[in-house]
């Protein structure tokens, strides 16, 4: 199965990037992932279930450690299901 997350950290600053902020990147940067687009306001990663799933979690855990006060994010299904089913419902296209 294949994901994609998108996510956010807060607080923002306009002037220069949060703490939070920078280990968000590195923690996304780090991870085996097929994708990671970083930007000012959002950022995306997809790759397998399991590490995608995992940098999650680790996300998680040292974005709120190092000051975010709201994470915000969305997880979405975009690959074949185990029994080569679509998973995204979209009738198997």
């Amino acid at each position: 199965m294949r994901l994609r997350v998108e996510f956010t950290t807060e607080p923002f600053d306009l002037d220069e990037a949060p703490a939070h902020a920078l280990v968000a990147r590195e923690v996304i940067e780090a991870a085996d992932l097929d994708a990671v687009d970083v930007g000012p306001f959002g950022n995306t990663v997809e790759g397998g279930a399991d590490a995608v799933l995992a940098v999650v979690d680790d996300l998680l855990r040292r974005t709120l450690t190092s000051g975010a006060t709201r994470i915000s994010l969305q997880l979405n299904v975009i690959g074949e299901g185990a029994a080569g089913q679509s998973t995204t419902g979209e009738g198997g296209k």
